[in-house]
């Protein structure tokens, strides 16, 4: 019989994922990654709930999200 190898992620793993990747980039750059993460599932949220209902224009354009650079 071959086996099949199956990637199962657990709490250790994921804590030294984090740990690579705090020491790689540093922890303010970690910070910044996930607080934009966090705007970003916040803004969709949002504009699924603004959704107009079909067949209506929407009464606005959407707002621009503004990037850092550097």
């Amino acid at each position: 019989m071959d086996r099949v190898l199956t990637a199962e992620f657990g709490l250790t793993q994921i804590l030294i994922v984090a740990a690579i990747a705090a020491i790689f980039f540093g922890g303010k750059k970690v910070g910044d990654l996930g607080k934009g993460l966090g705007d970003g599932i916040r803004n969709f949220k949002t504009a699924m709930k603004e959704d107009p209902p079909a067949g209506e224009k929407p009464s606005k354009e959407p707002e621009r999200i503004e990037t850092k650079k550097g």
